[in-house]
């Protein structure tokens, strides 16, 4: 029974943290489950026609990366928050060490669809941008924590680092990553309490930066989200796909597994997943999950603004926005909101390194909510300070020490 105390499911522990991370844990649970059960009907097709294996080939191999995940996961919740604080740097090292060893050693990184995002080791391919995510919330939260107290010197070296490795994931490329990594960091230094000359300075550099570097392809793409229909068999073909999946879902959805545009629409399995579950669930399908994903996020959001301790209240948010910016930047490229890109929807999505860094971020902030139940950083309530203050004017009066 030891053995298994490896697993979340038989934690002994969980009884004594408090509701609020008990509570967490449940809902992240839950996505979990709804993902594995969306993608057994999204990649039987695939998995028939492109591995030539028995149609459940990614579900059983995503039920593999979830119980490695689970394992991570349950180890992360156990441990202290600053010792992960401590591995952050070591982590950000490695994974950009990675990153540019593909991007400059011809041959080193795997290609899918004209994106070198892989690296293969022991036949298993890892994608260090999706692992790196984590340790930037880790050394984000840490740095501007730390910021007043930190030399010019000392913070340049870092901004150039975060600065790096949001370049080495962009030139994969993976623009949505580096959009979404470089928008965690910039919030964590608004929650930081940064100067609005110095957030703006940086939203401008970053933008002028893109624009400078934007590539044709991806200009073809602004092209095609504006209107797909310009070219149906070509660039414009898989969004077409998707609005179209979207539309046969109606009000209530096809149910089930039943899903026609899953034969047609490529990456239906990873980053259009969600196109599949809106034909199979339709708008109400929809609604629940825009739901769910408001809860999970008022529910952070609210544990950050009680807390004190700022470095905990930066790691929340930071975990935030993977989880939910992530989500809702999927759901926009899905519904034709916003130009397509290759984003996967967390804990939906099919993919190892995907699903290893969601549950590393997701056992973060579980941490981090078990780290608020401690007494010193519970903010008191008012009415506490109130009888706290009068007790020390009583001792004064009385002559007592305080």
């Amino acid at each position: 029974m030891r053995l298994l105390q490896v697993l979340p499911f038989f934690d002994q522990t969980v009884d004594r943290w408090v509701p609020a991370a008990r509570v967490l844990r449940w809902l992240l649970f839950l996505w979990m489950f709804a993902g594995l059960f969306t993608l057994f009907s999204a990649s039987h097709h695939p998995a028939a026609t492109e591995a030539a294996t028995p149609a459940y080939y990614f579900f059983k191999l995503q039920l593999l990366w979830v119980g490695l995940g689970l394992v991570l996961f349950n180890a992360l919740v156990h441990l202290p928050l600053k010792v992960m604080m401590r591995s952050a740097p070591i982590g950000i090292f490695v994974l950009l060490g990675l990153l540019l060893a593909i991007e400059f050693i011809p041959g080193l990184g795997a290609t899918r669809n004209e994106s070198r995002r892989w690296l293969t080791l022991g036949g298993v391919l890892v994608q260090p941008s999706e692992l790196i995510k984590p340790f930037l919330i880790l050394q984000g939260a840490q740095f501007f924590t730390q910021w007043p107290a930190l030399s010019w010197k000392q913070r340049s070296l870092w901004l150039g680092i975060f600065a790096i490795v949001i370049l080495a994931v962009y030139l994969q490329p993976s623009l949505s990553v580096a959009a979404l990594c470089g928008m965690m960091l910039w919030l964590l230094a608004l929650a930081a309490g940064r100067t609005w000359g110095q957030l703006l300075t940086v939203a401008a550099a970053a933008i002028a930066a893109a624009l400078v570097a934007i590539r044709p392809y991806q200009v073809e793409r602004l092209m095609m989200f504006v209107d797909p229909w310009q070219d149906p068999q070509g660039s414009g073909y898989q969004l077409i796909q998707s609005l179209l999946a979207i539309a046969s879902g109606g009000g209530w959805g096809t149910g089930y597994g039943l899903s026609g545009q899953k034969l047609f629409l490529p990456e239906g399995h990873t980053d259009f997943i969600f196109a599949i579950f809106a034909e199979e669930f339709g708008f109400v399908g929809c609604g629940l999950v825009l739901l769910f994903l408001m809860v999970l996020s008022s529910l952070c959001l609210w544990q950050a603004n009680q807390c004190r301790d700022l470095t905990l209240r930066l790691t929340i948010v930071g975990t935030t926005v993977i989880l939910v910016g992530q989500s809702l930047l999927n759901i926009g490229v899905v519904a034709g909101g916003i130009p397509t890109t290759g984003v996967p929807f967390p804990f939906l999505s099919y993919g190892g390194s995907a699903m290893l860094s969601n549950m590393f971020v997701a056992g973060l902030l579980v941490r981090c909510f078990r780290e608020m139940g401690t007494a010193e950083v519970v903010p008191l309530r008012p009415a506490t300070a109130a009888r706290t203050t009068r007790e020390r004017r009583r001792r004064l009066s009385s002559g007592q020490v305080p």
